[in-house]
């Protein structure tokens, strides 16, 4: 199977989060409210939960968790009270769970520093074939 990279900046490649976006609400169930992709650089998606917080990815930190202050779609969401999953970039969607769990209780790998996996402006470093895959499971 050939590799296809995808335009930056197409409709495409802004949409290709949704993908992952889509199987981690999926695993998460009844606990997201709602959820929305962001505006780019970087791209993000926020996933409002039941109880008044809110899952926030971004494609440079990966998962985060806190209080939702404000935010909706097509803009940035901004968090209370924040803690990074961990995990790295693009953790299983089936994983999300625990990680966030452990975020809540402020254990394991979760922190309160932001990591830095990638720049968004890197637009042509590999990482869009991941989330390709995503967008393939849900296009099926």
């Amino acid at each position: 199977m050939a590799v296809r990279h995808v335009e930056p900046y197409s409709d495409e490649w802004l949409q290709q989060p949704i993908g992952y976006a889509q199987q981690v609400v999926d695993v998460l169930g009844a606990e997201v409210a709602d959820w929305w992709d962001g505006p780019c650089d970087p791209r993000g998606v926020t996933l409002r939960l039941a109880d008044g917080n809110a899952l926030v990815w971004d494609e440079e930190s990966g998962w985060r968790f806190g209080g939702f202050v404000s935010g909706g779609r097509g803009k940035h969401t901004e968090l209370a009270g924040i803690r990074y999953l961990g995990h790295g970039l693009l953790p299983l969607p089936e994983r999300v769970p625990m990680a966030l769990s452990e975020a809540r209780a402020g254990i394991g790998a979760s922190s309160a520093w932001r990591p830095c996996y990638r720049s968004h402006r890197n637009c042509r470093d590999g990482f869009d074939v991941g989330l390709t895959f995503y967008s393939s499971l849900v296009d099926a």
